[in-house]
């Protein structure tokens, strides 16, 4: 899993102790192939109000089987992840994939302020 990510462009050279510690504190879904890992995805929630969709992937060599759909599904329709007010995720490319599931552009992109470190992990 860590190889995967630290190869991502969201992660790139993500550390293995931060990338531990955003797993430890996150809800995580894994999918397995017999032994083998295939996918992940983690969501960063209080379970109330607000989750965000962080570290999807599906190992290039399962893509195109619909494995992401699957992992998806699983996750919105996860119980400790109903009745929220926001579920939030960014992606560079996988739009089409992410609206299939209700995500869409913020309504209101104006009232959202970030702090982006770029390349946190290159440095």
């Amino acid at each position: 899993m860590h190889e995967v990510l630290s190869n991502t462009y969201w992660a790139k050279n993500i550390p293995f102790a931060v990338m531990q510690k955003a797993v430890q504190h996150s809800l995580s879904f894994a999918l397995f192939y017999e032994t083998q890992q295939v996918g992940f995805a983690r969501v960063i929630t209080d379970q109330a109000t607000f989750a965000y969709l962080a570290d999807v992937f599906i190992v290039e060599s399962m893509q195109g089987q619909g494995l992401a759909q699957f992992l998806l599904n699983e996750i919105v329709r996860h119980p400790q992840l109903q009745g929220l007010r926001r579920f939030l995720l960014a992606t560079k490319d996988a739009h089409s994939l992410y609206s299939k599931f209700e995500f869409k552009p913020l309504q209101a992109p104006e009232v959202f302020m970030e702090i982006n470190v770029a390349n946190i992990y290159e440095r």
